[in-house]
């Protein structure tokens, strides 16, 4: 059965591509609306002019996928709120440095960080005027600091600031993954500046939060440990920002992180309960209507209970497509029911389809479905205990083999006992949240044995320790792996080709496989001939200097950090690996580089600089040198200016007002991010 054949699937990658389209490329809503009109209007009449032909012309199928690329489009563009005129920053374009009067609703509760608790927050009115979006909200942690609760309405007076973009090559980029979620700035105020409103109203998410924290209320005087806790919120309440990070790491490093996060195991888990619970219902008249109607309720209630991430999302839709079809005794195809769920989902959150979680999900399922049969025939036993055990492999490494390029590319690490962490835990993992639903139904109604509550607890503590050890076998953790987009592409291009080529062996599918082993030779090839040669960088280090020089793939790095705070620091890391970079070489902070034709010169706390016949091209100032800028200008005359982040503000500030009146380039790092010089 060829995939393509579907017209489903061919319309939903038509509309992704439209999404794709419409986010990259700034096309104005009005000329997306008509463009969109003009496209129907060519497929009704294209619809007409081929209904009574026995030999259908390309057209109508032309004009069909142009209209759904367009739609796509339309639909980022709609649900983009800066479209909207009421949006927050056309109250404040260009005047985000002045002081605002806000009125907000907290949305959403974030994990905290070192200095500030964080939360994502509705904006209700801005100096008075109705406005809508949402900001990133910082309060500054202290002892006496009481968290915010979801749908509580707050008035204070603030700035909006931008959200910086990486400061340094190949860092993690927090600015575009809040823009993919329509946040655009934040905001950093104390709690005592903000003034509470009483309000009554309350949005689903607050019903959700307060289902979520009366189920914890209930599940407290039994006493589970905070690692225990936290593990039981995320399988059966998915809210992980409570996970300690060891706990956290633990499952990363041993390839089991999925199983923290609700997916179709969870929600098939919870359809098959419901569905048992409510099949004398079928039996009555219009029951299997009203057997739908309340598979689909509950299913999505618990979604919005579960914070409807993608993940929750694309498994609740998926099996509510098979709920309906159920009780509509039409058969299924899982391809078919797993493009129409990506295309209802899109319809409503079109930037879930940028989201990390939303693509492993699809790209897992998708490898499942096509390649776990291929790989289960290879291996048939009579016995139940060993069926089960190979087949738990089978789909485990085909749901790897679908991850793995994009799980590379994100996350550059691969767990090679992936596969004995989803042995031991996906088997019995159906009965730990059965057993978790259990639970906390019957805390809720006061009626849990405490026995139960213990061995439960003592459950998730054995799975907990079981992840650690599992995570502590680095050996088997492969760590810091070079992975581009381009091999992104190139691997899965030669993984559908391989699947192809076992399905059907012919000369064709072999022909297509050859030529996607030449792909990745390429890609490889092209890579390697790319990375950066002869480049010097002054990556961007809060309270210390970080100088690194790139020649023959291999790059040397000077600094004048402790081993502690170096041990810690991943700015290096994220730039040879982002490079493709193997070797890493320790060296020594210096006064003066030489870089071919070009010189830069290092002038630090010291402030020496007095240096005969030596025109350097850059200065770099470091730990606040005490100097007269206007004197080194005049004496030494450098081209750029370059501070770097172990300067005390002040003085940069006072720096960048000398180099704007003397018309000399400056750059702080600490506002544009690591200074490259390519020699």
């Amino acid at each position: 059965m060829k995939l393509l054949n579907f017209t489903i699937i061919k319309l939903t990658f038509c509309f992704v591509l439209g999404i794709g389209i419409g986010h990259g490329f700034n096309i104005p809503l009005q000329l997306n609306l008509l463009l969109t009109a003009i496209a129907f209007l060519f497929v009704t009449t294209f619809y007409f002019i081929d209904r009574n032909r026995f030999i259908k012309t390309i057209w109508f199928g032309i004009s069909v996928f142009t209209t759904m690329v367009l739609v796509g489009i339309l639909t980022t563009n709609i649900h983009n709120e800066k479209n909207n005129l009421k949006h927050y920053t056309n109250q404040i374009s260009n005047k985000t440095d002045s002081l605002k009067t806000i009125t907000f609703r907290v949305r959403e509760i974030l994990k905290s960080g070192n200095y500030y608790d964080k939360y994502i927050i509705d904006l209700l009115e801005v100096d008075n005027e109705k406005v809508i979006g949402k900001s990133l909200l910082n309060i500054e942690k202290d002892a006496t600091t009481k968290p915010l609760k979801v749908d509580e309405i707050y008035i204070s007076k603030t700035i909006f600031k931008d959200i910086i973009n990486p400061l340094n090559p190949n860092q993690f980029n927090y600015k575009s993954y809040l823009e993919k979620k329509y946040i655009y700035h934040q905001i950093f105020i104390f709690e005592g500046s903000l003034f509470q409103v009483q309000s009554k109203s309350q949005t689903l998410f607050g019903i959700a939060n307060a289902i979520r924290n009366h189920i914890n209320e209930k599940l407290k005087p039994y006493h589970f440990n905070p690692d225990e806790l936290s593990i039981i919120n995320a399988l059966l309440l998915g809210q992980r920002q409570d996970i300690s990070e060891e706990v956290y790491l633990n499952y990363t490093n041993a390839g089991a992180i999925h199983i923290l996060a609700i997916s179709g195991l969870h929600i098939g888990l919870i359809l098959l309960i419901l569905e048992f619970i409510f099949k004398p219902i079928t039996y009555i008249k219009n029951g299997k209507l009203l057997n739908a109607i309340l598979l689909l309720s509950i299913l999505w209630s618990f979604a919005i209970i579960a914070g409807l991430s993608a993940s929750v999302t694309r498994a609740v839709t998926m099996f509510s497509v098979v709920a309906i079809a159920k009780n509509l005794n039409r058969p299924t195809n899982i391809y078919n029911t797993l493009a129409i769920s990506m295309l209802v989902i899109l319809l409503f959150k079109p930037l879930f389809l940028f989201d990390v979680g939303f693509q492993l999900s699809y790209l897992a399922v998708f490898a499942i479905v096509a390649i776990d049969p291929l790989l289960y025939r290879l291996w048939k036993t009579k016995y139940w205990l060993p069926d089960k055990l190979w087949h738990t492999l089978t789909v485990t490494i085909s749901a790897q083999l679908g991850i793995i390029p994009l799980s590379l590319y994100y996350f550059h690490q691969f767990p090679g006992l992936f596969f004995l962490s989803n042995l031991v835990i996906i088997p019995i993992l159906g009965i730990i949240l059965g057993l978790g639903l259990a639970v906390m139904l019957l805390a809720v109604l006061n009626v849990l044995p405490q026995i139960i509550a213990t061995a439960y607890g003592h459950v998730i503590w054995a799975m907990n320790w079981f992840i650690g050890w599992v995570s502590r076998q680095e050996a088997f953790l492969f760590k810091d792996i070079p992975f581009n987009l381009l091999y992104v592409f190139a691997f899965y291009i030669f993984t559908i080709t391989l699947v192809r080529y076992c399905i059907k062996r012919n000369y064709t599918s072999l022909k297509w496989l050859l030529i996607s082993v030449l792909i990745v030779q390429s890609s490889i090839i092209y890579t390697s001939n790319n990375s950066p040669e002869n480049q010097f960088i002054v990556f961007h280090k809060s309270r210390n200097t970080l100088l690194g020089n790139t020649s023959n793939k291999s790059i040397s790095v000077a600094s004048d950090l402790d081993s502690i705070t170096k041990r810690k620091t991943k700015i290096i890391t994220d730039y040879t690996v982002g490079n493709h970079i193997k070797t890493i070489k320790e060296d020594r902070l210096q006064s003066v580089y030489i870089l071919n034709s070009k010189k830069l010169l290092v002038i630090d706390s010291l402030g020496v600089y007095n240096i005969k016949s030596f025109k350097p091209d850059y200065v770099l100032l470091r730990q606040s040198p005490k100097i007269n800028l206007n004197r080194l200008i005049d004496s030494i005359q450098p081209k750029y200016i370059i501070a770097d982040g172990s300067n005390y503000k002040s003085s940069i500030e006072q720096w960048e007002s000398t180099c704007k009146k003397r018309k000399l380039p400056f750059y702080p790092t600490g506002k544009k991010g690591a200074f490259i010089i390519n020699y």
